[in-house]
């Protein structure tokens, strides 16, 4: 058997650890190059992009911008969700600790 009181500051503390990360999430920054870095793309930990650099030599090739630049998106958005998995992992391996009495 279990205390409810105990669960309910379980909770309590999962919920503030979670607001804690998403606050230091938007502080992280993730980046991408594609195209041996003419395209450079970085997002913050919410998956916000805050950064683009295109290199000059690919502004008269519309088509190698495209693929470089959709290239650079996606791997910076599968960081950003990586980082998410982890710290969601991270959170739920802490309610391994719940204490239950019985």
């Amino acid at each position: 058997m279990f205390n409810p009181e105990d669960l309910a500051k379980t909770l309590e503390n999962l919920q503030e650890n979670f607001k804690n990360a998403q606050e230091e999430n938007k502080n992280l920054t993730f980046s991408a190059k594609s195209g041996g870095g003419l395209v450079s793309v970085s997002a913050n930990g919410e998956g916000e992009i805050i950064d683009i650099s295109i290199d000059d030599s690919l502004l008269e090739d519309k088509e190698s911008l495209q693929i470089l630049l959709m290239s650079a998106i996606n791997d910076v958005f599968k960081s950003v969700e990586g980082n998410k998995k982890k710290m969601a992992m991270g959170m739920l391996g802490n309610l391994g600790n719940f204490p239950f009495k019985g």
